[in-house]
């Protein structure tokens, strides 16, 4: 994958730098907005930008309800209030907003975290690649940037 990133930046590279500075930054600005639309469709289906599930939830011991979760995970995670945006000239951004960003830093890398405050339980959390590149995903950088000069010519 980074070597596809690498080939699409050398690809775009010369012909950007043509490009002033508001139209770059036009650019990172769509560019991001289709990888957050992208991402956030990949967490909703629950998938890894692999391509693959995942892992579920592990079953609670301690709960005192019965039954099986059904909520899926990260709902609140996807929205635009956590899953944020920034573009400038020279890069395009899609991140987690800071008060969620431990969250997300622990299921991505699959981590092991405190379960709450007050008991000292530390759990390993399997790893949840919840953002990241797939092949789409390359392809809509390819296809905006080749519309974007398209429409500047």
């Amino acid at each position: 994958m980074a070597d596809e990133l690498n080939k699409l930046h050398e690809y775009a590279n010369g012909i950007l730098t043509q490009l002033n500075n508001s139209n770059r930054t036009k650019l990172a600005r769509e560019i991001a907005k289709k990888l957050r639309e992208s991402n956030r469709k990949r967490i909703t289906a629950q998938k890894q930008p692999n391509g693959t599930s995942f892992e579920p939830r592990r079953p609670q011991a301690f709960r005192k309800k019965t039954g099986k979760i059904r909520r899926k995970m990260f709902t609140k995670l996807r929205t635009t209030k956590y899953l944020r945006i920034s573009a400038n000239s020279n890069c395009a951004t899609v991140k987690f907003i800071n008060s969620v960003s431990r969250i997300t830093h622990i299921h991505h890398y699959g981590l092991r975290a405190r379960v709450n405050k007050k008991d000292d339980w530390t759990i390993k959390y399997p790893s949840r690649k919840l953002l990241g590149f797939n092949q789409h995903d390359y392809n809509i950088i390819e296809q905006i940037t080749i519309a974007h000069l398209a429409s500047k010519l």
